[in-house]
C-alpha cells in the first residue's frame, strides 16, 4: 500500500524526496532498500514496467507504472492499454497512412518502391514503384533499409499460434468489464529451463490474443513471446510456450490439450541512436524500437522529418498546425443528413 501511495503521487514535491536519489538506479535496489519489499513483490513489481532486460531505473520504472495504474478504466471498465495486432507496429503505421490521407495525401494501397533513381542531390527524386509507375519527388522520406552500426539491442521473438481458445486467460476481472482479448503473461528471470539446465537470463514476455482479435479463427489464440536475444533465447522461448500451455491444461482438464498448430522465430536488431537520418532530399527514419510498449520518443523523428519536408516555409504559424487537418469536405458531426 505505501508502494502504490508513492507511485500515484510521485511527482508531487512531498513525494520527490522518497524516491530522488534512487532515480538512475535499479528500481529493484529501490523496492528493496527504501521499500523493504521482499523478492517475489520485487519482481512481480518491475514486470509492470515490461522492461526487457528487467534492469529498468527508478525513475523510468514509476513512470510506467503510474501510467499504467492511472489509465486504468480509460477505455472502459477493466482496460488500461490497447494492444496492436499481430505482435508489431503495423497498425500504428496504418494509422499514419490513413492520417496522412484524411490530410490530403495520396495513399497507395500494395505499393512500394522498387528503385530510386539518384542520391538525392538534385532539385527532385525520382522513384519507379512497384507497379512500374515513375514519379518525381521534391522529398522522399522512408524506413531504414539497413541496421546502423552502433550499440543496438537484439530481441528474440516467437509467434506460437494455439489450437485452442485458452479461455482461463482472457476471463474479466472487475465486474461490468467486456471479456478481454488480450493478456500478458510475465516469466521472470530464471523462471524457465531447457533440458542442460540453462536458465533465462532475462524476463520472458508472452502476450497472447485471443480470435476476438480477429487474427485467427475462432477456438485458436496466438502467443506473441519475446525476450533479450541470447544463444539460448530460442529455446527459452520454445519452453516457455510449452509450460504455459502445460499450466492451462491443467487448469482447463478435462478439456482438449492445448498445442502449438504453427509457430514463427525470428530476431529483431534496433540502434540506440533514434535520430533521422538525412542525405539531401532522402530522410531516413531509425529501424522501429524493440520495446514491449511505445514511447512518445518514437515520434521525435516524424515531426523532425515533417519540418525537413516543409523546410524554409516552417513558420511559428505553420508548427503549431502539425497533425493539426482541416476539414476538407466542410462537414461537421453536428450537420444534418437526408
Amino acid at each position: 500500500m505505501k508502494f502504490l501511495k508513492l507511485v500515484l503521487s510521485y511527482q508531487e514535491e512531498t513525494s520527490l524526496p522518497q524516491w530522488q536519489e534512487y532515480a538512475d538506479k535499479p528500481l529493484a535496489e529501490f523496492l528493496a532498500e527504501k521499500m523493504g519489499l521482499d523478492a517475489d513483490l520485487r519482481t512481480y513489481i518491475t514486470t509492470l514496467t515490461l522492461s526487457l532486460d528487467g534492469q529498468v531505473n527508478t525513475k523510468d520504472g514509476l513512470a510506467t507504472i503510474h501510467r499504467h495504474l492511472t489509465s486504468m478504466g480509460m477505455f472502459g471498465p477493466g482496460f488500461a492499454a490497447v494492444y496492436p495486432k499481430w505482435g508489431g507496429g503495423s497498425e500504428i503505421a496504418q494509422v499514419a497512412c490513413r492520417a496522412g490521407a484524411v490530410g490530403g495525401g495520396i495513399y497507395m494501397l500494395g505499393t512500394g518502391i522498387k528503385e530510386v533513381k539518384g542520391d538525392g542531390s538534385g532539385e527532385e527524386v525520382e522513384l519507379e514503384l512497384s507497379d512500374g509507375m515513375v514519379i518525381k519527388t521534391k522529398s522522399l522520406v522512408r524506413g531504414s533499409e539497413e541496421v546502423p552500426a552502433g550499440p543496438a539491442t537484439r530481441v528474440s521473438r516467437l509467434i506460437a499460434i494455439t489450437g485452442s481458445p485458452l479461455s482461463s486467460l482472457f476471463e474479466a476481472t472487475i465486474e461490468g468489464a467486456p471479456t478481454p482479448a488480450v493478456a500478458v503473461v510475465a516469466l521472470p528471470t530464471g523462471s524457465v529451463k531447457i533440458d542442460d539446465g540453462i536458465e533465462s537470463k532475462y524476463p520472458i514476455h508472452v502476450i497472447a490474443h485471443s480470435s476476438e482479435t480477429g487474427e485467427c479463427p475462432s477456438g485458436q489464440s496466438i502467443l506473441y513471446l519475446s525476450t533479450i536475444a541470447s544463444p539460448d533465447s530460442k529455446a527459452l522461448l520454445e519452453s516457455s510456450v510449452t509450460s504455459l500451455l502445460a499450466a492451462i491444461d491443467t487448469e482447463a482438464a478435462p478439456a482438449p490439450k492445448p498445442r502449438v498448430l504453427y509457430q514463427l522465430y525470428y530476431e529483431q536488431q534496433c540502434n540506440r541512436d533514434a535520430a533521422l537520418a538525412s542525405d539531401q532530399r532522402i530522410l531516413s527514419f531509425p529501424p522501429p524500437p524493440v520495446a514491449l510498449t511505445f514511447d512518445d520518443a518514437v515520434l521525435e523523428p516524424v515531426y523532425e522529418a515533417w519540418k525537413s519536408v516543409v523546410g524554409g516555409e516552417a513558420t511559428e504559424e505553420t508548427l503549431a498546425d502539425y497533425m493539426v487537418f482541416a476539414d476538407r469536405e466542410g462537414v461537421y458531426d453536428d450537420d444534418d443528413y437526408e
